[in-house]
């Protein structure tokens, strides 16, 4: 009696088939992380709905992230009243997974520059030498907004372009009481946990570029999902002009 034929290798656990189920999981998960990185926190079926995919198949691929310490789970906040039943989970990404999306490099020798500085020089010395780290971002974004015109919320979108070609994968919208710029990377979040300085430097490069007071709401350097500045409404003008709103959400 002749022996069984073995399976074609297109039809085997270890041919090319497995190999491209195994190559597909890999792009669907670097997807789900590019997702969590430029929106934060979100929910399965957001990022199911995003994607395509069912809520099993997106759940099999958050459990996989999930027991890999690439995203953490929490209750999503709920403003106001709350209806019945337990409030949704939002998915988020790991500090670690942050560090691979990035480039976090020499962390470590930056701080410890950092904490030299502060001993020898004081307060004074660290936020001239953060002022002076972001003046180079602050030359380079400016030139990419030269032509973005005098409205801070129209300064708001040509500066989240111009961050996101700086690796900040930047956003701006407008809200009800002005604006928002978010930054949903930090190049230097680790560093900043320590030196708020960093932050702060940033935060005043992004009031002269947009060209009025902002205020900063959150960092990812203070465990927040997302860096978020509010970019206050400016006042209507007096005569009988028509005025006009800028869309930065397109």
């Amino acid at each position: 009696m002749k022996n069984a034929a073995a399976l074609p290798e297109h039809l085997s656990a270890t041919g090319p088939v497995a190999a491209t189920a195994a190559s597909t999981d890999l792009s669907t998960r670097d997807r789900v992380t590019q997702l969590l990185l430029e929106r934060g926190a979100t929910t399965a079926a957001q990022l199911g709905s995003v994607l395509g995919l069912s809520p099993a198949a997106i759940r099999r691929h958050l459990d996989a992230m999930l027991a890999d310490g690439d995203v953490i789970a929490r209750e999503q906040a709920v403003r106001g009243s709350r209806g019945r039943g337990r409030p949704a989970k939002v998915f988020l990404l790991t500090e670690a997974a942050r560090v691979r999306c990035g480039t976090h490099h020499y962390d470590n020798m930056a701080t410890a520059a950092l904490r030299w500085i502060a001993r020898n020089g004081g307060s004074v010395a660290v936020e001239a030498f953060a002022a002076d780290q972001v003046a180079a971002l602050e030359a380079r974004c400016r030139a990419a907004m030269e032509d973005a015109g005098d409205d801070p919320l129209a300064r708001a979108e040509a500066l989240a372009s111009a961050l996101t070609a700086e690796g900040y994968a930047a956003n701006a919208s407008t809200i009800a009481s002005g604006g928002q710029l978010c930054q949903h990377h930090c190049p230097v979040a680790h560093v900043a946990a320590e030196f708020p300085q960093l932050c702060e430097a940033e935060t005043a490069v992004i009031s002269r570029l947009v060209g009025t007071h902002v205020q900063r709401l959150a960092t990812i350097a203070h465990g927040d999902g997302v860096c978020t500045t509010h970019i206050p409404a400016q006042p209507r003008a007096q005569s009988g002009n028509t005025v006009t709103t800028v869309r930065t959400d397109r």
